[in-house]
């Protein structure tokens, strides 16, 4: 089992989330007692010589550390403030325990695939999200798959997530749910005008390939909904698995196994009470 280092821990803290900063330095407060090094930082200014990073905030807090830190493999928990939390590990309840766990060694190291575009510049976790820069207007986009046409969209827009964000964005759009350690990618289209377009399930080796028609409007691309930049409509945005991989803190406690987390934070499977 690989083990953490607790030389140097960075709690890192979301400024809009609303006491997001008295809980990370609540947190510090715990670490120091326990005799480990930690420091706040706010999440637009990340420590970049952390040993390991926990995150207060929402799963959005995670997903911009994890970009952050994946390519210098830092291993990262999560701490939920937020409404859902699906990638987070404990609630605020919960901290000391998390803490504990982190000291004994009760956790695993889980890797989890990243998708990359512009050669590793754009990085995700989640997805990749390409859509037309007006709200008033379909575009038309077209994919291909290891350089062969697979489908026109006319649509709002398309997902192409990873297995761990198949829970996110992807499954409010209609695609399916992934367990986080399958290598597979999530191919969904957003308000297709098609009904034969569906949702696409393919082996994360193959490349993604998405362009537009020369007449649409500009477009815009996000990753994890929030690294956003402008794409000319002559541009070919190429989308593949990443060599670089996310590393996130899983710890050993009850009920915290995938389908437990599924049908406790997204209700998933159950009935409905009369």
């Amino acid at each position: 089992m690989e083990m953490l280092s607790l030389k140097n821990i960075s709690v890192v803290y979301n400024e809009d989330v609303k006491e997001s900063l008295d809980v990370a330095n609540i947190t510090k407060n715990l670490l120091l007692k326990k005799g480990l090094d930690a420091k706040v930082s706010p999440s637009s200014k990340f420590e970049s010589d952390a040993s390991l990073v926990i995150t207060i905030g929402g799963d959005g807090t995670l997903l911009k550390a994890a970009r952050f830190y994946a390519p210098k493999k830092t291993p990262i928990l999560g701490i939920n403030l937020g409404r859902l939390g699906f990638l987070a590990q404990a609630n605020i309840d919960e901290i000391e325990d998390s803490i504990e766990k982190l000291i004994k060694g009760e956790y695993r190291i889980e890797s989890r695939m990243m998708l990359s575009a512009f050669n590793d510049n754009v990085l995700a976790l989640n997805d990749i999200v390409i859509k037309g820069d007006s709200f008033s207007r379909t575009s038309k986009l077209f994919l291909s798959i290891n350089d062969k046409v697979v489908c026109d969209y006319l649509a709002d827009g398309i997902i192409i997530s990873t297995p761990t964000g198949s829970t996110a964005y992807t499954l409010s759009a209609g695609g399916p749910v992934l367990v986080p350690g399958l290598n597979a990618i999530v191919i969904v289209p957003i308000c297709a005008h098609t009904l034969t377009a569906r949702p696409l399930v393919i082996p994360a080796e193959e490349e993604v390939k998405i362009t537009s028609c020369k007449t649409c409007n500009k477009l815009k691309m996000s990753a994890d909904g929030q690294d956003t930049i402008d794409i000319s409509k002559d541009d070919c945005v190429v989308i593949k698995k990443s060599n670089i991989e996310a590393r996130l803190i899983i710890l050993e406690k009850e009920n915290n196994g995938f389908y437990s987390i599924l049908r406790e934070k997204l209700q998933w499977g159950v009935a409905p009470e009369r």
